[in-house]
């Protein structure tokens, strides 16, 4: 954002300009040495977006942030809305900061100054800001570049939406898409959607560990759907404590379960299904059996994960009584 030097006479008058550039029409600068004929009728046209006041009262009652920067990054005017943003008092207290220091991913602003400097302005670019206080707002910049005739220095004029809201509310539905109500894994619509961002994002390196419960359609039968119930959900607890938060555990349907390691992760799969294996005995609260497979040469996220299936191998609990689910030793684990 650049500096507008003194390519603006008035504090008010500058944000004026502003937002009269975003809805259209003409704007002239009021003339400093004017005095106010006070006999005169106020005749402001609130009904035209010409009429300065009228204009000045807009930009001190909207909601969005509106906002005037260099190409520093340093904001040289700014709207009340666009300091809430920012959760700023003052204008003096928001020009201690840089705009990228202000952002969740400095980056993104640069990628911001790329599109402008090619194309002029930019529409909803989504930034992340995270404020001094150490709470986080998600808005869409609409900005657009201007060269001061005089100087030539570059300066950004730009709207700040505020979508926080939207985005939780977003987030809060895609955790409800994406997870088994049941257990608290997460569910085939993640593992779709982890496939889909693997494709776009030129993942190659993955490992799945398959896990499937032994005998769970007898003891189902036997004890019941909401004892089976608990068994799952035991099950999917023991899981999600011997792994990391960035270790999805995917319930796959039934009795089944999915375990996915990407990027340099893929390379501890052997270790953690061994961990698993050794845990198993400790407090895994069922019988199951266990997989694992890393991705090979030009091998599909779908190929990996079914030569982890081929390959499980039976993993046994010792029997404890008390609250924990036991299957009867007496079974053997059904083949595939």
């Amino acid at each position: 954002m650049a500096s507008a030097g003194d390519c603006f006479h008035e504090h008010e008058f500058r944000i004026a300009a502003l937002t009269r550039s975003f809805f259209g029409g003409t704007l002239t600068p009021p003339m400093r040495d004017a005095k106010p004929d006070r006999d005169k009728p106020d005749r402001r046209n609130v009904r035209s977006l010409d009429d300065p006041e009228t204009l000045k009262l807009l930009i001190r009652s909207i909601g969005e942030g509106i906002y005037i920067s260099d190409s520093q990054g340093r904001v040289l005017d700014a709207n009340a809305a666009f300091l809430e943003i920012f959760g700023m008092s003052s204008l003096e207290e928001l020009q201690r900061y840089e705009v990228p220091q202000l952002l969740a991913d400095p980056n993104r602003r640069k990628e911001e100054l790329t599109i402008l400097a090619n194309e002029g302005s930019v529409r909803e670019f989504e930034l992340e800001i995270v404020r001094p206080d150490g709470a986080r707002r998600t808005v869409l910049d609409t900005t657009y570049q201007v060269k001061d005739p005089e100087t030539g220095e570059v300066a950004y004029h730009g709207v700040l939406f505020d979508i926080t809201r939207r985005k939780e509310l977003e987030d809060r539905l895609r955790e409800q898409l994406t997870r088994d109500t049941l257990t608290g894994c997460y569910n085939r619509r993640f593992l779709f959607d982890l496939e889909e961002a693997f494709r776009a994002g030129g993942e190659t390196r993955w490992g799945c560990i398959f896990i499937d419960i032994d005998h769970f359609k007898s003891y189902n039968d036997r004890h019941g759907h909401a004892s089976g119930d608990q068994v799952l959900q035991r099950m999917a607890r023991f899981l999600m404590r011997e792994v990391r938060s960035d270790e999805p555990v995917i319930r796959l349907g039934g009795d089944e379960f999915l375990i996915v390691l990407a990027g340099e992760n893929s390379q501890r799969t052997p270790s953690i299904a061994e961990r698993l294996r050794q845990a198993a005995a400790r407090s895994a609260p069922v019988a199951f059996s266990l997989g694992w497979a890393m991705r090979e040469e030009d091998e599909s996220f779908e190929q990996t994960i079914e030569r982890a299936d081929h390959v499980l191998i039976n993993v046994r609990v010792l029997s404890r009584s008390g609250d924990y689910a036991t299957l009867p030793n007496s079974l053997e684990r059904r083949r595939k």
